[in-house]
């Protein structure tokens, strides 16, 4: 209850209880010459620092819980002026360069005048150890970009947005900032990772841009075109394009029509006729692309036509005399589904492989491989993952790279340097993991493929499509211009495993075996728990006492829980955080937003990051961290990697992580809530692709009815591509 009204505090910043970087809610304890305790304030502060001299208008608010508060209406700040505030200030860590450490030693020399110094005459910082040329350079541009980057905080809180994007917005348009923002906000839409149409256009509304503004309206398109891409569309049909972007912008189908036309006008947008067979879609037969999709589906079907059109470089190879050589060098009996597979391999110039766990792909691959090098023939190795490579290079013995190192990618001479012109130097190359790779990467490949090679694409048809836009490995089946060896039989030694059982059995729609013996190890499990709130306690403690106790995993390194979604109590969000605390004790953290990071804690890069050679899906484990100079080095596979504070958004805990990031990946132990509450996600292929992750344990939790609902849901998402009716020349 407010009981005073219009009051004005001003005091030091003690301690920031918490702080929303996104919104600017805080919560902070002020110390305040009248008040003989620190004040507890809360409310929308920018970016506030331990130390500064903190004005608040406000009023005084009782709250249940927490007791007498400050409510913040509106606030101004100032820098300390006193040695104990200054140093308080600086130890903060806002300074990349400055921590407690260094702070106190260069308050100690130069008192109530340090603040002056960093500002006007950063040299004399020379006199502190500790600080040499390069230290300076860091503290003077972080100083100035701290005071930049401030003064957009305050530009966009007052416009009605968090300020937690001014860190980028600055990096991307330095001090152009406030002129970029004023003069066309939309811009940050497409320019700046994570700044969405949303965003801008809040600052645009309270810029008075109106509704039916033209930069508005192109900019709402590509907004939707870029929605359609992230569920996993290369195109969108002309009519629930337009539909879409009506309802979304608020404004008249004319004008959307009439915006839409000036991006294909601009080669933003490509709009092309195609016979859709959708019923509602046959009013308009029209297709709309962004263009780089436009461009990378007709260089796949180009640049895929012309390689199986040419001579291969593969001498003429003797298949029957070749099986029967590949059958005694390495002692095996091929099937017979084997054996076509091999033959086809060795005499086609492309060829698909699909099967499921346990049907013997790795045998062919071997088999190929142990034939081709017989003849001479030079062969390359690829994967979509660092994680898949690995384990292709585990499972045949010969180096298998990633489809981004194999095509050379550097962010310094500006992407992949293997390409049409530059093509990678080998006679066959073998693809794995085909479900995961998507439009652009496929483009980027099949450009640097030469055409006398072959080209041998290996996967799983039944998992999740990529992450990415398009269905490239379905595509190429249904067009029929390549051909298919579908590999349905599990072998004996695969028979033993339940998890290939049982990943066979969801596949074609049938319940698990979830009978047990309590008494016999085994690698399947299904723990029954209807309650939703309780799932999350069994995962953590399988995780952390259950599972290694009893089949010796490592909590971290060997176990991965795996959910469909983010949010809820059994989401990615909540489980990461609860297993973060159970798991992870450090005490050296760095918190960004809401989220804090812990040295050892194990984490995943969200997005393709060609500067860091690092990419989304790979996980790692954060080996070193300085909250002094806010940053972060994390270690994949050996490789350390520096991330500085403003980049942490690339990164998420990954102790619990989607099912959809765990393609192309396998893991000792997998852990798989299965609630009634994921319904809109549960689908075959999802819990058929999460148990598939699991090398030695599958272990679900949760109901049956829900386990059953996602078994019989066989229908996904339908994906816009037109991939092979260009290969059938349609």
């Amino acid at each position: 209850m407010m009981n005073e009204l219009n009051i004005i505090l001003e005091g030091q910043i003690e301690r920031i209880t918490y702080s929303n970087e996104e919104t600017g809610y805080t919560v902070a304890r002020l110390k305040v010459p009248e008040y003989h305790s620190p004040v507890t304030v809360v409310g929308n502060i920018i970016s506030p620092c331990p130390g500064e001299i903190l004005c608040v208008k406000g009023v005084w608010d009782n709250h249940s819980r927490f007791g007498r508060q400050f409510k913040v209406l509106g606030h101004s700040v100032k820098v300390p002026s006193t040695v104990d505030g200054i140093k308080k200030y600086l130890g903060s860590g806002f300074i990349k360069g400055i921590g407690p450490v260094m702070a106190a030693r260069i308050v100690k020399r130069f008192k109530d005048k340090t603040l002056d110094i960093i500002e006007n005459r950063t040299k004399m910082l020379a006199k502190i150890e500790g600080i040499g040329p390069k230290r300076i350079d860091m503290i003077r541009k972080a100083w100035r970009e701290q005071k930049e980057i401030r003064d957009l905080m305050i530009f966009l809180q007052t416009h009605g947005v968090g300020s937690g994007h001014a860190s980028k917005i600055f990096k991307q348009y330095g001090d152009e900032s406030l002129s970029v923002l004023t003069r066309n906000p939309f811009k940050l839409a497409t320019d700046i990772q994570g700044v969405g149409f949303n965003t801008a256009d809040k600052i645009a509304e309270k810029l008075d841009f109106k509704k039916d503004n033209p930069q508005r309206i192109e900019a709402g398109i590509l907004y939707v075109m870029n929605q359609v891409a992230e569920e996993g569309s290369v195109f969108y049909p002309y009519e629930p394009l337009v539909e879409r972007c009506q309802e979304i912008l608020e404004v008249g189908r004319d004008k959307v029509i009439r915006a839409l036309a000036e991006t294909a006008l601009d080669k933003k947008t490509i709009i092309q006729d195609a016979q859709l067979t959708d019923d509602e879609l046959e009013s308009n037969n029209k297709a709309v692309y962004l263009a780089r999709f436009h461009v990378s589906e007709t260089g796949i079907a180009q640049y895929l036509l012309s390689l199986i059109s040419s001579l291969g470089s593969l001498k003429g190879i003797d298949t029957d005399k070749a099986i029967r050589w590949v059958e005694k060098k390495a002692d095996l009996a091929l099937a017979p589904k084997q054996i076509e597979a091999v033959k086809r391999a060795v005499s086609s110039k492309a060829i698909v492989i699909t099967g499921g766990p346990g049907t013997g792909k790795t045998t062919i691959i071997n088999a190929v491989i142990k034939i081709l090098i017989r003849t001479g023939a030079k062969i390359m190795l690829a994967a979509p993952t660092g994680r898949a490579s690995k384990r292709m290079s585990e499972a045949t013995g010969f180096q298998a790279k990633t489809i981004h190192r194999l095509l050379e990618f550097s962010m310094r001479k500006g992407g992949f340097q293997r390409d049409q012109d530059n093509p990678l130097e080998t006679d066959v190359l073998i693809l794995d993991e085909m479900s995961m790779v998507d439009n652009l990467l496929m483009y980027h490949l099949l450009k640097a493929v030469p055409k006398q090679a072959t080209l041998i694409m290996v996967g799983d048809i039944d998992q999740l499509p990529s992450v990415g836009p398009g269905n490239i490995l379905g595509d190429i089946i249904r067009s029929g211009r390549i051909p298919v060896v579908e590999l349905n039989k599990i072998f004996r030694q695969a028979d033993e495993s339940k998890i290939i059982i049982n990943a066979h059995r969801i596949n074609n729609g049938h319940m698990p075996e979830l009978s047990q013996d309590r008494d016999i190890l085994s690698d399947f499990y299904f723990i029954e728990q209807d309650d939703p709130e309780k799932v999350p306690d069994t995962i953590i403690e399988l995780v952390s006492k259950r599972v290694p106790n009893r089949f010796g995993f490592d909590s971290v390194e060997d176990i991965q829980v795996l959910t469909p979604m983010h949010r809820g109590a059994a989401g990615t969000s909540n489980l990461n955080i609860r297993l973060q605390n159970e798991l992870n004790q450090s005490s050296t953290s760095l918190k960004k937003g809401d989220r804090v990071f812990r040295l050892n804690d194990k984490v995943m890069q969200i997005r393709n990051n060609y500067e860091k050679d690092v990419f989304n899906g790979d996980i790692g484990r954060i080996s070193n961290l300085a909250p002094d100079v806010r940053e972060v080095t994390i270690t994949y596979d050996g490789i350390p990697v520096p991330y500085d504070y403003n980049e942490l958004d690339e990164i998420m805990l990954a102790y619990a992580i989607s099912v959809h990031k765990s393609q192309g990946s396998e893991y000792s132990a997998v852990i798989v809530p299965i609630l009634t509450q994921h319904y809109m996600l549960l689908q075959r292929n999802l819990i058929y692709t999460a148990v598939t992750r699991g090398k030695k344990l599958v272990i679900l939790v949760g109901s049956k009815k829900a386990l059953g609902i996602g078994i019989r849901n066989n229908r996904t998402e339908k994906r816009y591509t037109w991939l092979a009716e260009r290969l059938k020349g349609n």
